[in-house]
């Protein structure tokens, strides 16, 4: 592959806003799911509902996000002189720790016989969701090698007895892939999107075409008795591509962007391409409806044209207009958003396993319901200050 020349080379702070914007959001709305008596643009649409909510955004504009940043990754690491063998397996070992800690994250909800596990599912669950952050934390230098050394092998051999450990509802032993989580879709749709991005050195025309190919995939893919629904190989790539189609929108746009010698002043090719996610998604509505839940191509072409939309405003406010300040409330977690995920799991498991009771129930509903889940967010941004701050911080 090779690098691309005219691509932009500092770090971009709108990317990171956007990244911490969604997080922050992600965390607010996460917390909310447990709370009764709130409005519904404020949850998640069901399946059948032919609507999206901002809560339904959440998960594409990370996708978006991902998508954003590859260009950036991959080009970072041709100018370092990485080989092949380097990028290709760090790009496989970030793809399959996201789907790993996927999976057991949503074995942790449900499915296990707990009256058949040596531990509790809430400690089981606690274990889990905390090992990542021995074995994917981001030692300094100067960090004892032993020490280090410890705790990575240590959490991976945690994970490994923990796998059989579980005991499933039918009485099995170890985990199955129920789904693979959000973790693991976001895993399984950067690492198509990557291989695919490398084997066509990251050609815009190439992105394009992948992308169409994506959005027809995921909508063959929903057509009763298609093709793709007779063979489980092809619906479990097709089903893959609905999220790539995300991830290739995001790297489709950041090229748009930045792979060039001079800024334009109007970007009418990404105004272009948000029109077209926009017109394509409506479209196909209806014949799919829109559906995070289904994974519609409206629901993925929707969200990418708001995405789209999204960031040319942050661009504009943050790389024309210079306006950043207001960002740094966001900032801790666009640092580490893989730790401010895991970590409310964390808390909910710690309080489980061991009976804690923190939150009144009376805030557990409406208006009062609602502001926690505001106030916890922010908590949780705090928190991710000072792990920055200490160097705890997770990177596959």
């Amino acid at each position: 592959m090779k690098i691309k020349e005219n691509l932009y080379n500092k770090r971009i702070i709108s990317i990171d806003a956007l990244r911490g914007i969604t997080i922050f959001v992600m965390i607010f709305v996460n917390e909310l799911e447990s709370v009764k008596n709130v409005p519904q643009w404020m949850k998640h649409m069901p399946a059948d509902a032919d609507a999206m909510t901002f809560v339904d955004l959440v998960f594409p504009a990370f996708l978006f996000i991902v998508g954003m940043s590859v260009p950036f990754a991959f080009n970072a690491r041709l100018l370092k002189r990485d080989s092949t063998r380097t990028i290709w397996t760090h790009t496989f070992k970030r793809a399959l720790a996201l789907i790993i800690i996927g999976v057991f994250m949503v074995n942790a909800e449900y499915g296990y016989d707990a009256s058949k596990m040596i531990i509790t599912p809430a400690f089981w669950a606690l274990l889990a969701y905390s090992m990542p952050i021995p074995i994917w934390n981001k030692y300094s230098k100067d960090f004892p090698l032993w020490l280090k050394n410890t705790l990575l092998y240590g959490g991976i051999l945690v994970l490994i007895i923990l796998y059989f450990l579980y005991v499933q509802d039918t009485g099995e032993i170890g985990m199955t892939p129920k789904w693979w989580g959000i973790l693991g879709l976001i895993g399984w749709a950067y690492l198509f999107t990557v291989v695919y991005y490398w084997f066509v050195n990251g050609k815009l025309w190439a992105m394009i075409f992948f992308l169409v190919v994506c959005v027809a995939a995921n909508s063959i893919n929903l057509i009763e008795g298609s093709i793709l629904q007779q063979y489980s190989w092809l619906n479990f790539i097709a089903g893959h591509l609905t999220h790539a189609s995300l991830v290739t929108a995001g790297v489709i746009i950041s090229l748009l962007f930045f792979d060039r010698k001079i800024p334009l002043k109007i970007n009418w090719p990404v105004i272009f391409f948000a029109i077209l996610f926009f017109v394509t998604g409506y479209f196909l509505r209806p014949y799919f409806g829109i559906s995070k839940i289904k994974g519609t191509p409206s629901w993925t072409m929707f969200s990418a044209a708001i995405c789209t939309v999204l960031f040319y405003f942050l661009y504009w406010l943050m790389e024309i207009k210079k306006q950043t300040e207001w960002s740094d409330f966001f900032m801790p977690a666009a640092a580490n958003p893989l730790l401010i995920y895991i970590l409310p799991g964390i808390i909910y498991y710690f309080n489980l396993a061991f009976k804690i009771e923190i939150i009144p129930d009376y805030f557990r509903e409406g208006l009062p319901g609602i502001i926690w889940s505001l106030l916890f967010s922010t908590i949780m941004l705090l928190v991710m200050k000072i792990c920055n701050k200490y160097k705890i911080q997770l990177h596959l």
